[in-house]
């Protein structure tokens, strides 16, 4: 496999309205994107596109090297870890913090098969790997937001995904808490046997050294892509917000500044 995404002309209309135009990303095997958009950007449709829960009006799509159209979505999104608030709102706050995460094999809401001992044992060793193995015992509802995304993050990863998306992971997190969660991120992606990562936000601070490449996305078009390095300059993020900033570059993150 060398293409993760392969959104090729691709276009959504929605009730007459164009809410993406002329949209083309290629992400490759090893590669690790942040996702940058304002709200409304068109960051969410396209999420919903790669996993299959919308269909472009024009263009083609592939994800994991199965072109749409040709391919069983249903077996397809078992190959996608997906974490988003949405999915946060929909977990039961009675269950216990391993029993979210091992419902990640079975890709449901709540624990409703007969899980072995095995995936209890594979759950402790990716929770552990996440940071959060002491939430062991914990029901969903007494861990902080912070904590229970990585609750999520752990369920995203049950089921072995090739593809990861984080959307928008740190909302509603305090400074602290969002570096730990970013922390726990990073270590991730550095692992040999990471998945591709797709990180969407709209904090700049928040692309971190493994996330090598950068998608700006304004009014649901593809403003800029490429190295992040080169897409997250002073010049075309003061172009891509119509507003003059400064990027600061401080240990391989970028840091934004608007000019006085």
């Amino acid at each position: 496999m060398t293409k993760v995404i392969d959104i090729k002309d691709v276009s959504w209309k929605r009730q007459g309205k164009t809410i993406l135009s002329d949209v083309s990303w290629k992400v490759a095997k090893g590669e690790h994107w942040a996702v940058l958009g304002l709200n409304g950007a068109g960051k969410t449709t396209i999420l919903n596109m790669i996993n299959g829960y919308i269909w472009p009006t024009t263009g083609k799509v592939s994800v994991l090297d199965q072109p749409f159209g040709k391919t069983d979505i249903r077996e397809l999104r078992k190959s996608i870890g997906w974490v988003s608030s949405s999915l946060q709102e929909r977990i039961k706050g009675t269950g216990y913090a391993e029993d979210v995460v091992v419902s990640g094999k079975y890709a449901s809401i709540g624990l409703y098969e007969d899980p072995t001992e095995t995936d209890f044992q594979k759950a402790a060793q990716i929770m552990e790997q996440v940071g959060c193995s002491y939430l062991t015992g914990r029901t969903y509802q007494t861990c902080s937001q912070g904590e229970r995304q990585k609750i999520l993050i752990a369920r995203g990863l049950m089921a072995e995904p090739e593809l990861l998306i984080l959307d928008e992971p740190t909302n509603g997190l305090d400074f602290i808490s969002r570096e730990d969660l970013m922390s726990a991120i990073n270590q991730l992606a550095m692992q040999k046997d990471a998945p591709t990562i797709v990180f969407v936000t709209h904090h700049i601070e928040e692309i971190l050294p493994v996330f090598s490449h950068t998608l700006l996305l304004r009014n649901g078009t593809v403003f800029d892509h490429g190295e992040s390095k080169a897409v997250l300059t002073s010049e075309r993020l003061s172009n891509f917000f119509v507003t003059p900033v400064n990027v600061e570059w401080r240990r391989d993150r970028p840091w934004m500044t608007l000019k006085g």
